[in-house]
């Protein structure tokens, strides 16, 4: 029986048999423990009914271990040089499809919609790099597609700013927009040991299960999201000065004070004190105050 494309042996001869060097650009990190990536697809819960897509699958270490328990498996790679590296490693698998595509510009919502169709529930997963994590997890939560759950490695400090809740310094815009579409949980932290290369930080796990409705009512989504950003683009000031400067203008005072009275808000309070619950209420108030 062939070794697993994560041990440390293993991973050393697929890059020497195919001359692979890493491109810092695109954040290349192959895990190679076992263990952990076990622990990753215990935590996924999956049976043989279900499906995978994985982002970014390297030389296949993770992907094999998903195929060992899903139905199908279809990972989106952007190097075109693992391309051929993932049909060699991966060629005792028929259940996994390859696309050597860039999932930010992907049509993800087709490859869902198609799978969807052959498997009971979907896991999107995947070793993320740093400078694309954010921009991947809000395209999939946003397009709001029909899968149940997200598992990503991502580095640590990301992690803990998405599950990161009020009064702390890592809570900010992207943990609300994350929380609106989903429940985050750090499954474990992943030493920056088990890597090659070995990168400059530890990683995290994290889970994130899809809500079937988002847990505050606003009437645009759109400048909810506004409010939020434009609360945390100076971290430093009160909740009256980045509104003021950064979403509403001088012109608006009368319109925020307003608003911050009647969604009973100290205007002297900073964003991060605040949870979801009172942005949707100050957004509400903005809106409704609104001259037609």
């Amino acid at each position: 029986m062939p070794k697993e494309i994560a041990m440390p042996s293993r991973t050393k001869e697929i890059l020497d048999e195919h001359g692979f060097s890493f491109k810092k650009s695109l954040g290349q990190n192959f895990l190679i423990d076992i263990n952990i990536l076990n622990k990753i697809v215990d935590a996924a819960v999956l049976d043989d009914e279900d499906g995978v897509i994985e982002i970014g699958p390297g030389i296949g270490g993770l992907t094999e271990q998903f195929a060992k328990k899903a139905k199908k498996v279809e990972a989106f790679e952007i190097d075109g040089r693992l391309i051929p590296v993932l049909e060699q490693t991966l060629s005792p698998y028929s259940n996994i499809t390859i696309r050597h595509q860039d999932v930010l510009k992907a049509d993800v919502e087709d490859a869902v919609n198609k799978l969807r169709e052959d498997v009971h529930h979907i896991t999107v997963a995947g070793n993320l790099p740093y400078y694309v994590t954010t921009p991947i997890i809000m395209k999939l939560l946003e397009k709001r597609l029909p899968f149940n759950q997200m598992i990503f490695m991502m580095q640590k400090e990301v992690a803990d700013r998405i599950a990161a809740a009020p009064d702390s310094k890592d809570y900010g815009s992207l943990s609300i927009a994350a929380q609106y579409y989903a429940y985050p949980e750090k499954m474990m932290i992943v030493p920056k040991t088990v890597f090659v290369p070995k990168p400059n930080v530890d990683s995290a796990v994290l889970r994130l299960k899809l809500r079937e409705a988002p847990p505050v009512q606003v009437k645009d989504e759109t400048y909810f999201f506004q409010v939020v950003k434009a609360s945390f683009a100076q971290r430093r000031k009160t909740i009256w000065n980045n509104l003021q400067h950064n979403l509403l203008g001088k012109e608006n005072r009368d319109l925020l004070a307003d608003a911050l009275k009647r969604a009973d808000i100290d205007p002297q309070r900073r964003g991060e004190s605040m949870s979801m619950e009172e942005f949707a209420t100050i957004s509400n108030e903005l809106l409704s105050n609104q001259p037609e």
